[in-house]
């Protein structure tokens, strides 16, 4: 079972790995998500990530018919976001107070519940930063979300946001941060990480299995069935597809048939462990790969193999000192 975690120095607790709903509505149906939550949940998981963009609202919709039909409410922290959609092929940023809260207004109907857990602006955005976050003390003072964070924000964004917010005595704290994060993504390391630490806040990283390249399926070519196949999914897999990322996936298979774990599951520890991190998002798409990354409960990779990762992708992890 699944350990618990909590989120920087707040109240708020979740288990140590969550799952990530990106995907559902394109590659994965009603029934699938439904199967996908029972097995996280029996598993010891409560972190469920959404957002109203995730499938132009039905991962919300979804997540809200599951949670009466399959798990209680009671047993789910659901983390969802404000202020970035896609509208036909353009995506769009607005994180002005009407269009998050506009935004919120949605998820609640949308998840059929009276709060959310966490709720986080989604990305930076062009409306003057104290407005936006005058949109989260609205949205915790009338207790339509108890926790608020961030997503998407580089380092000194991210000191600034939760700067603002302990400027004044009665604003709302900010409790964490989400960011792209895995051995072949690593930047989070150079700023947001050292602010998301100095300011005591949590860390959710997305894509943790480095856009599903680090599973070691590209090795070979694509894969039909691999979002690296699909036309609104392939930019997103590309840029992880060069001779570098290549070389690091070739260690991290190479530690895992030393250590009996699969390529996902390496990296995925790599990243539940790391300094700072609460709890890796997982973009699981079917039940199987769920219950493979979900079997690392308990399990840890030995310290010279993450320094022997460390090395290849970079180098020290200056947190771990």
């Amino acid at each position: 079972m699944m350990r618990k975690r909590q989120v920087g120095n707040s109240g708020l607790v979740v288990s140590e790995l969550g799952l990530g709903t990106m995907t559902w509505g394109s590659s994965v149906d009603a029934d699938e998500a439904g199967d996908l939550v029972a097995e996280f949940v029996s598993n010891g998981g409560n972190l469920i990530d959404t957002a109203p963009a995730y499938g132009g609202g039905f991962a919300e919709q979804t997540l809200g018919q599951i949670m009466r039909d399959v798990v209680s409410r009671d047993d789910i922290v659901i983390a969802t976001k404000a202020g970035f959609g896609t509208h036909g092929t353009s995506q769009t940023i607005d994180t002005s107070r009407r269009a998050l809260l506009d935004d919120l207004a949605g998820s609640l109907r949308r998840l059929g519940t009276d709060h959310i857990d966490l709720w986080q602006i989604h990305a930076w955005g062009d409306a003057p930063l104290e407005e936006s976050l005058a949109a989260i003390d609205h949205a915790v003072g009338t207790g339509m979300a108890l926790y608020a964070g961030i997503c998407n924000f580089i380092g000194w964004q991210t000191s600034a946001a939760a700067m603002w917010q302990k400027a004044v005595p009665g604003r709302v704290p900010l409790v964490s941060g989400q960011i792209e994060y895995s051995l072949l993504a690593r930047r989070a390391e150079i700023e947001v990480l050292p602010a998301l630490r100095y300011h005591q806040m949590g860390f959710f990283p997305w894509s943790p299995l480095g856009r599903g390249v680090l599973t070691g399926k590209y090795s070979n070519g694509t894969p039909r069935d691999s979002r690296g196949a699909k036309d609104n999914l392939s930019w997103f897999v590309e840029p992880y597809l060069d001779q570098r990322s290549r070389a690091v996936v070739e260690a991290v298979k190479k530690a895992g048939s030393g250590l009996d774990l699969t390529p996902s599951q390496v990296a995925l520890l790599w990243v539940r462990d790391a300094p700072g991190v609460t709890a890796p998002l997982l973009g699981a798409r079917t039940v199987e790969q769920l219950s493979g990354l979900l079997d690392v409960a308990g399990k840890t990779l030995p310290e010279p193999i993450v320094s022997a990762l460390d090395d290849v992708t970079g180098g020290q992890n200056q947190l771990r000192k």
